[in-house]
């Protein structure tokens, strides 16, 4: 399981002009899985998330997470994630779960962030051609694999 996550003084998600999900200073979360993802991945990268402390303190250091600041958080899934640029100039997505694996995931991941934080998440809808906007507070952008915990 594979995290794009940027801080967000606001962000959204709209499928055919129509806005699904809007938040204010918090997280957008671009989310992508692979097949060989399980409950371990959404567990320990949905904690790893919501204690991730990349939000200024009063000192102006990011020393608070999107918990300690009762931001919100929005998740996007994006199967892009997983491209395969070894070969060519074409990429592959062989590693990124098929829907029937990836949707259940999916939201998971969100269930299990809503628990975490105590508060609603925002999503789009998986498989659906999206635009997402955002503003980057910082610009902070942290990429995490559940795979590779580094």
């Amino acid at each position: 399981m594979r995290a794009v996550i940027q801080r967000v003084s606001e962000a959204s998600v709209a499928i055919e002009e129509v806005v699904k999900s809007k938040i204010g200073t918090g997280l957008l979360i671009l989310l992508g899985i692979e097949a060989a993802d399980t409950k371990e991945d959404i567990d320990w990268l949905s904690g790893k998330i919501a204690r991730l402390r990349i939000f200024n303190d009063d000192r102006g250091v990011m020393n608070l997470s999107v918990q300690d600041i009762q931001g919100e958080l929005l998740v996007v899934s994006q199967f892009t994630l997983h491209a395969v640029t070894k070969k060519g100039n074409r990429p592959s997505y062989i590693k990124a779960a098929v829907p029937e694996i990836a949707i259940p995931l999916y939201n998971q991941f969100i269930n299990s962030l809503e628990k975490l934080t105590g508060k609603p998440v925002g999503s789009g809808e998986f498989g659906a051609m999206m635009n997402v906007s955002l503003v980057n507070d910082g610009p902070v952008t942290i990429i995490i694999d559940s795979k590779n915990k580094e």
